[in-house]
């Protein structure tokens, strides 16, 4: 498949559960606002709603069972062949929870990326919604970022924010972070597509202009 005359960007997606993010970019190519092909959904955890999600539509579902092997890089070994089976220009991470060794993620840097639930570098790690209240935040969010061997640390490439209420549990919050998630992580796919994002010696540059160590700060003009 190709749009004009430049293929479509072949795109894996790595799950562990609802696979919500996954249905944002299955819209997304859809409705063509992702120049890039859905070519597999791999998870970790067999039984999913996000396996449910890509046979619905057509995408090979692939089970790579975490605890089937007796350690986490044979895992990833295996993990990364059944990936390169595919050959993918783009690897997304949306909700895979499990630490990347770094040989792993040495394979794929540069065209690996995830979301993560708060504001970079404030709150890596998880329960991102419940310490930025208890912090007293005014404001939490997401961001999408390239992935490196440091958790949660690769350079930010795209930033959205949502004010905390006073009224928000962490539950209320993470409700309002993930409507924006669905809207952020597939327009960097597209930029990436589209070559307008990359990755250069830990620096990432959109349009050819050097992205500051926070991301872009997402807006509605952000999407043209």
């Amino acid at each position: 498949m190709t749009v004009g005359e430049k293929p479509l960007s072949r795109i894996v997606v790595l799950i562990s559960g609802s696979g919500s993010n996954l249905q944002s970019f299955i819209e997304a190519s859809k409705e063509g606002n992702i120049d890039g092909q859905i070519m597999a959904v791999i998870s970790n955890r067999p039984g999913v709603k996000g396996l449910e999600r890509a046979s619905n539509v057509g995408i090979p579902s692939i089970v790579v069972d975490h605890r089937a092997f007796a350690s986490r890089q044979e895992f990833d070994r295996y993990l990364a062949e059944v990936i390169q089976g595919f050959t993918p220009d783009l690897v997304v991470l949306a909700g895979f929870m499990r630490i990347l060794t770094t040989d792993f993620v040495n394979q794929f840097v540069g065209k690996l990326i995830n979301i993560h639930p708060s504001l970079l570098p404030a709150y890596p790690g998880l329960n991102t919604h419940q310490r930025a209240i208890e912090a007293g935040d005014s404001v939490a969010g997401a961001t999408v970022h390239f992935v490196t061997p440091e958790l949660d640390g690769g350079p930010a490439i795209l930033q959205v924010e949502v004010p905390i209420l006073s009224t928000d549990t962490p539950t209320q919050l993470a409700a309002r972070v993930l409507v924006e998630e669905h809207k952020i992580y597939p327009l960097v796919a597209q930029w990436y597509c589209q070559g307008r994002i990359v990755m250069d010696k830990g620096i990432v540059f959109h349009n050819g202009v050097e992205v500051g160590k926070s991301g872009l700060l997402f807006s509605n003009e952000s999407e043209h």
